[in-house]
Order: C-alpha cells, then sequence, then structure tokens
C-alpha cells in the first residue's frame, strides 16, 4: 500500500511529495523546500516516521522544485532520479529565471549524484514501483512517474487540475507538451489519481471531461 504526505513550499506554492510503503521504504519527488524552515520540516518528517528514502526524483528541474535538491539528497545520502535533458535547465534556464524573479539560484554542485532515467524505466523503492513516462514540453526532459498498481500518477507541471503546463519560454514546446498528455496520460486508467506539482490533486476522469486546455477532445459526462 502507498502512503503520501505533501508539502508546499517556496512563494510559487511547489508540491513536494513523500510517498512510502508499509515496509517505510519511499521516495521524495520534487523537493522544493527553500527556507531552512521548509528543510527541516521535511527532514523532520522523514526521521520522525522512520522512512527510509531510496531516491529523489524529479519531475522536471526547474528552480521552485530542486531549491532543497542537494541539501535534501546529502543528508539522505541517495541518488537523484531525474531525465538527463533537464540539466540545460539546471545550468542555463534556471539561473535566468531566478535573477528574473530576485531569487538566489539553487546550488548544485559535484556532489549531487545523479542518476539518468528514461521512458520505460522502472524506479523501485520497497514494493512501489515507478514508471516513468516522458512527457517534455514545460521542460525538454519533464517526467511524470507513474505507480500503476495504486493508481497514483505524480504529474509534475505537466498536467494540474484544470491545466497544463507553461510552454511559454525557449527550453519549452506546446506541441510536444500536447502530445505528451494524449497520448501517454489521457489513455490510462480514468481512477488514477494525478498529483500535480503544484494545486489540488485531480484524476485522469475528471481531467478528461471537464480540462478547458484539452478542449475540444474532452469526453461527455455518463449519464
Amino acid at each position: 500500500m502507498v502512503h503520501t504526505k505533501f508539502f508546499t513550499f517556496n512563494p510559487f506554492q511547489e508540491r513536494c511529495t513523500v510517498a512510502w510503503d508499509d515496509s517505510l521504504e519511499g521516495v521524495v519527488v520534487d523537493p522544493g523546500c527553500m527556507s531552512s524552515s521548509e528543510k527541516d520540516a521535511l527532514k523532520r518528517f522523514i526521521s520522525d516516521n522512520g522512512l527510509k528514502i531510496r531516491y529523489i526524483m524529479l519531475t522536471h528541474a526547474h528552480f521552485d522544485h530542486i531549491f532543497g535538491l542537494e541539501e535534501i539528497a546529502l543528508w539522505l545520502g541517495v541518488p537523484v532520479k531525474m531525465c538527463e535533458r533537464d540539466i540545460v535547465i539546471i545550468k542555463e534556464a534556471n539561473p535566468l529565471l531566478c535573477k528574473e524573479f530576485g531569487l538566489e539560484c539553487p546550488n548544485i554542485s559535484e556532489r549531487t549524484k545523479f542518476e539518468f532515467v528514461c521512458e520505460g524505466d522502472t524506479i523501485k523503492a520497497g514494493e512501489l514501483e515507478f514508471e516513468v513516462i516522458e512527457t517534455p514540453g514545460h521542460t525538454p526532459g519533464g517526467l511524470c512517474f507513474l505507480e500503476r498498481k495504486e493508481k497514483l500518477l505524480l504529474s509534475g507541471d505537466t498536467l494540474f487540475q484544470g491545466s497544463i503546463g507553461r510552454t511559454d519560454n525557449k527550453w519549452a514546446d506546446y506541441d510536444l507538451m500536447i502530445e505528451g498528455i494524449f497520448r501517454k496520460l489521457m489513455i490510462l486508467e480514468p481512477d488514477i489519481q494525478v498529483i500535480p506539482g503544484h494545486g489540488p490533486t485531480t484524476d485522469i476522469a475528471y481531467e478528461r471531461m471537464t480540462n478547458p486546455f484539452l478542449m475540444p477532445f474532452n469526453e461527455a459526462y455518463e449519464e
């Protein structure tokens, strides 16, 4: 059985997810904890519950999703699973975006160990098995993580309740975003819970029927 704990971090209200099984093995997804108090809250939750975190997983590498990445990765002593194509976001996009918002850019040094994943890979932590789904568009290396038997999709900034990720910068691609959503996400079982990187959770059926960014392809409600 999967257990989840959600944290809302930094001024961008980013969602960090901790997911674990009955054996207490699990993962941390998108550690956007920015302040010392936010980082301490995440560490305290993991320690107080005796969780054995095996990996940090990144849906993408935008600054608001990785503010706490290096500190948490080194504290846990675990590798970071991400798509290699998002290295450009860390090296080129984040410094420019942080400057635009007047923020200090997250420091990612060689001490952080990355393990690159791609479409079809599976990330295992205890009984949890997260299938890697490549959904580029918001960033070149955008990923979703699907725990099929638990009916759980971590969609990052690809799919939100009633919306999709932004594609208004030079590292983004609207056509790739839409193609990935329709070809890879909308075909999933309708009762799969969707946990986005910002905002409320949703499910595949609700987005098929109501998401205005997916019109005119919305399915009708069943009577």
